[in-house]
């Protein structure tokens, strides 16, 4: 499932293929691409799950990935690994094809436009970045949200800091103990702020190599400690784990009933 550090990663890994690359095919889901190709890649990045490829041409490729989106690099002439109908933006320079399949959003921006400025300063501090504040992010969560909005989408809204998806979000709550439909307007200050320097923590942690990890005891029992257990024993006090849909848009929730009371 792609968070925010797996964009984070995904972005330095076009970056060494990419910039400076001329782009001989460029193809995009339900826009014409055609008039682009021959330009080059000026830089990619990242901020939180969204990736942004800049063009030559002033223009800006925005695109995120979603729950099922992913990005694939093929040899010229390689087969692809999924049928063409799935595939939202196509890249292909000399060296190599670039796909992403089943993207939630592309998107073309005018590079020093208001929509492609804004896309990036609607969304809160990418904590993939570095050490966030957390007195400012805890402001920018009560301005921006109601004081009943549950911490389940207190974490995922990507406006009050960027790059937590739903695996860091039932972590994190499981972690710092937290249910995950206690109010925002229950949650002292110094709790709120310490789940998300939790969850910057886990995030930067993850941003080498090898599968997602939030536990490192080398013990057998797993890399996550809720996330996907649902039904099977708490890995600390061997309650059953809960999984429910939970949310303003309904994303699969797992936690302890006892550690999160």
């Amino acid at each position: 499932m792609p968070e925010g550090d797996t964009v984070h990663k995904l972005a330095i890994a076009l970056a060494a293929e990419l910039t400076g690359a001329r782009v001989r095919v460029l193809r995009l889901r339900r826009l014409d691409g055609r008039h682009l190709e021959g330009c080059r890649v000026l830089r990619v990045w990242s901020k939180g799950k969204h990736l942004y490829i800049e063009l030559d041409r002033a223009l800006v490729l925005r695109t995120h990935l979603g729950m099922y989106g992913s990005w694939h690099r093929y040899a010229p002439g390689e087969p692809w690994r999924r049928p063409e109908r799935q595939a939202g933006v196509l890249i292909e320079t000399d060296a190599a094809v670039f796909v992403c399949f089943n993207p939630k959003e592309v998107e073309a921006l005018a590079a020093e436009g208001f929509a492609r400025i804004d896309s990036e300063r609607r969304l809160g501090p990418d904590l993939t970045r570095g050490v966030p504040d957390g007195v400012a992010l805890v402001a920018r969560a009560r301005g921006l949200l109601a004081p009943d909005a549950w911490l389940a989408d207190v974490l995922l809204d990507q406006r009050v800091a960027s790059g937590i998806g739903n695996v860091y979000k039932c972590e994190v709550l499981f972690l710092r103990g937290q249910h995950p439909m206690r109010r925002l307007g229950e949650t002292p200050d110094e709790e709120l702020a310490e789940l998300y320097a939790l969850a910057g923590e886990l995030l930067r942690r993850n941003l080498g190599g090898g599968p997602r990890v939030t536990r490192w005891p080398a013990d057998g029992r797993g890399r996550l400690w809720v996330y996907g257990r649902g039904g099977q024993p708490c890995l600390r006090c061997q309650a059953e784990i809960r999984r429910d849909r939970l949310g303003r848009n309904p994303r699969s929730t797992y936690w302890c009933p006892q550690c999160q009371r």
